[in-house]
């Protein structure tokens, strides 16, 4: 099996067990600032992608998303991100991550390389041609990851591939390839290091960017966040407040007449007559808070 640069040996790796324990660290820092450099290179990749995922949500699709190992997890830790800070229905979002719950207990290498495991998780999804799937993998080799993709692509799903190799095979037939070239990791083969810190900003990036396309995103601000708890609930009432111009008391009394929504208290701030007219001028606006406030105008 050919190593790409992810098996690589780092520059400032010989001797590294002899250093002194803060030079080591030293190290360590300038890989993953290194590694989170090569991000920038990839910002029309990940429009790509985030411009797909977006439209398959609005189509009525689901974000699938797939991997394996540190990968896998990096994958899982955006997906599950979504519901909370966007809004999106968790029926919509799919993680199949190799091994399932028995990988969070025992990240085993074995169940990367079981393509029978990866076709299994693919069917069970349900994969179809609305849904765009997310398949990532450091090498860009994993055989669960390959798998999940050929299956998506067969069934006419939209497929983002991210991997961290030049020419990973993960990329071929991708509707959107998003290479993060990192260099290679200073403990060698320990892609959850250098080549996830760089996979973690890309997929922070990605669904930021597909929540921006959703119309989840105003001025900074998450207004259409899931505000289920105390902290949630404080930071919707000021969502409401900065957007608005009103109190934070007001906020929070328009908040309980939207019945949460951030965007539909922001329209009864405007003068919307009631919560039923808020979302519906938010539907007639594509759930952009924006444009409906400036229909309102």
């Amino acid at each position: 099996m050919a190593a790409g640069r992810t098996e690589g040996r780092h520059d400032q790796a010989s001797g590294l067990d002899e250093r002194r324990p803060v030079d080591v660290l030293k190290v360590l820092a300038d890989a993953q600032k290194a590694a989170a450099g090569v991000v920038d290179a990839a910002l029309d990749d990940i429009a790509t992608a985030a411009r797909l995922a977006a439209d398959a949500l609005l189509s009525g699709g689901r974000l699938v998303y797939a991997g394996a190992g540190s990968s896998g997890l990096m994958a899982m830790a955006d997906a599950l991100e979504l519901p909370g800070t966007y809004g999106i229905s968790r029926d919509r979002i799919v993680i199949l991550l190799a091994g399932g719950a028995a990988s969070l207990v025992d990240l085993a290498g074995g169940y990367e390389d079981d393509r029978a495991l990866a076709l299994s998780d693919a069917a069970a999804a349900a994969i179809g041609p609305r849904d765009c799937v997310i398949a990532v993998s450091a090498s860009g080799s994993t055989p669960y990851a390959l798998a999940i993709a050929s299956h998506a692509k067969e069934k006419g799903a939209r497929v983002v591939a991210l991997a961290n190799n030049p020419g990973a095979a993960l990329f071929e037939g991708a509707d959107a390839a998003i290479l993060l070239d990192t260099p290679p990791e200073v403990i060698s083969g320990s892609t959850r290091m250098g080549a996830g810190t760089a996979q973690k900003v890309a997929f922070n990036m990605f669904s930021t960017l597909v929540g921006v396309h959703l119309g989840h995103v105003h001025d900074g601000h998450m207004v259409n966040l899931k505000a289920d708890n105390i902290k949630l609930r404080g930071r919707a009432c000021r969502i409401v407040s900065d957007i608005s111009g009103v109190g934070l008391d007001e906020a929070e009394r328009l908040l309980q007449r939207s019945e949460g929504s951030v965007k539909a208290a922001v329209l009864l701030a405007a003068g919307v007559e009631d919560a039923s007219a808020a979302e519906a001028a938010l539907d007639r606006s594509g759930q952009s808070l924006r444009r409906a406030l400036k229909a309102l105008r």
